[in-house]
């Protein structure tokens, strides 16, 4: 994760599970807020995770030779050099090959605190 760009570096949020996502997006974010995370069936892989209200819509990013791709119904779509071109592409609708939901605000970990005798997330202005 370190050689990606100060965007993924911020969304990224590790090994959550589905369920604390869809409440950070629920709590934290609005439609079209986004974070990534650990996939927690494949190895290696990441989740880009979207609020659509009333759902968090979940994509799997996997790296193959060719590099990161978004997988839509397991087929491998077009193939980026970097988690980050990847998530610009999609985010300024240059990728026409599958519709996303919108990624619009990227969910900031720096503005989150993690409470760890609460298991809950915290909001922090900055």
């Amino acid at each position: 994760m370190e050689q990606e760009g100060m965007l993924v570096q911020s969304i990224y949020y590790g090994r959550i599970g589905s369920e604390a996502t869809e409440r950070l997006l629920e709590r934290f974010g609005h439609d079209g807020s986004f974070l990534l995370r650990d996939s927690e069936t494949v190895q290696g892989a990441y989740c880009l995770c979207v609020r659509k209200a009333p759902f968090v819509h979940t994509y799997r990013l996997e790296h193959s030779s060719d590099g990161w791709c978004l997988l839509s119904s397991e087929v491998r779509l077009q193939s980026f050099r970097s988690l980050e071109t990847l998530i610009e592409s999609y985010r300024s609708s240059t990728t026409s090959d599958v519709r996303i939901a919108p990624l619009r605000d990227p969910l900031d970990k720096t503005q989150l605190q993690y409470i760890s005798s609460g298991q809950e997330f915290a909001y922090m202005e900055i």
